[in-house]
């Protein structure tokens, strides 16, 4: 192999080359007249690190090696931020929850001492609405809610007069639409499951209030709870339904049940349609120990009539599922 002493020098027929070569390819750029010549004296002599046609190949090991750790910090950086909000967040929430059921039991404890004084007047006075117990239980719900979330009620005026026996429906969302509904100033019954009435202070005060107890899965108790809700619609008194029978589990209305279209349909009162907005946000079915932040909102619809159980069926949920789509909510 020839040395660089032994090389002829030629005079270039253009600039020197300034690139940043090592001193060998440098002087070799500086003596080399013709082009071929350069290029296999470069491939020749030059390392693995630079290019074919005398430029250096810059080691982008390095630079990539930066701007790819720059950037997995970075990544890295906004994925612990955001599970660190996502924890304080979840904590809040706990929290919040907490203070909910403390708030709701030491509420509940003197309204109910109030409730059971004034029960025996309440049976003899007015033993199917039982004004009285619905307004301690509403005032009960009011405390309770306020300093957790807001609430709106649009259409009111749908809402017919409190001597008037009717069959109310709505979508299920949260544990959270009982004490919203109770807001309204509404004598209706509930109907909720038997083992609720064993709670302390809360089972008793809903057993006071006249609610419904109703065995799910017992078709005897079904039939005997329905035959209430006409006897006590036929006294003058108004129901409450959740049509879809359970709490939704992804916030989508399901599918509806007849018995409380029976009802109506039996006795010739109207149904009234409402829709519950933001519950399930806040309390979301599953996980009643937390109550996130939100606000809620009531749209009451209005009273619809007929003698056909499944018409009204359908056209109740028609209308709570425009309402539901209109805002956002998903429909099964």
């Amino acid at each position: 192999m020839a040395s660089f002493s032994t090389l002829k020098p030629y005079s270039l027929p253009f600039a020197p080359i300034k690139p940043a070569y090592p001193p060998q390819v440098a002087a070799l750029c500086n003596i080399v007249k013709k082009r071929s010549d350069y290029q296999n004296l470069v491939l020749h002599y030059a390392t693995p690190q630079f290019r074919q046609f005398g430029g250096v190949k810059r080691p982008r090991i390095q630079r990539d090696t930066v701007v790819r750790s720059e950037i997995v910090a970075s990544t890295a950086g906004f994925s612990d931020d955001s599970s660190h909000a996502l924890a304080d967040s979840q904590c809040i929430s706990r929290i919040r929850g907490v203070c909910f059921y403390l708030a709701t039991a030491t509420i509940a404890i003197p309204l109910f001492i109030a409730m059971a004084i004034i029960h025996p007047f309440v049976l003899l006075f007015d033993r199917y609405r039982r004004r009285a117990q619905h307004f301690i239980a509403s005032l009960w719900a009011r405390f309770t809610i306020w300093p957790f979330y807001k609430f709106e009620i649009e259409g009111l005026e749908n809402l017919p007069p409190n001597t008037t026996p009717s069959v109310y429906v709505s979508n299920h969302q949260s544990f959270l639409d009982i004490y919203t509904l109770l807001t309204l100033g509404r004598c209706f019954k509930f109907i909720s499951k038997t083992s609720i009435f064993v709670y302390p202070i809360i089972g008793w005060a809903m057993f006071l209030m006249g609610v419904i107890s109703l065995r799910r899965m017992d078709h005897r108790s079904q039939l005997d709870c329905l035959k209430r809700c006409i006897d006590l619609v036929r006294k003058g008194a108004s129901v409450f339904f959740f049509p879809e029978g359970t709490r939704s589990k992804d916030g989508k209305l399901g599918a509806f049940k007849k018995g409380a279209f029976s009802v109506a349909a039996k006795t010739g009162v109207p149904i009234v349609p409402m829709t519950l907005l933001g519950t399930g946000k806040l309390m979301p079915a599953g996980k009643e120990g937390i109550i996130n932040s939100g606000s809620v909102k009531v749209i009451i619809h209005k009273p619809i009539e007929g003698n056909d159980a499944e018409a009204l069926c359908n056209e109740a949920r028609s209308i709570i599922a425009e309402s539901l789509l209109t805002h956002g909510y998903g429909v099964h």
